[in-house]
């Protein structure tokens, strides 16, 4: 639980920087999340090979 809101506080803080320094995303909200999913997939996809091949 505490990786998640460590992930949320870190994102929370990067957003406010974006605001005060008027930085746009690097990436359209579309993509950022598509981007997103394919990461956690990856780890889903490696965690569960690990699993079967390592027992």
């Amino acid at each position: 639980m505490s990786a998640y809101l460590i992930s949320l506080g870190a994102g929370i803080l990067i957003g406010v920087f974006y605001a005060l320094f008027k930085v746009r995303s690097p990436a359209p909200p579309g993509i950022a999340l598509i981007g997103l999913l394919g990461m956690v997939l990856g780890e889903r996809l490696i965690t569960g090979v690990g699993h079967l091949f390592g027992g």
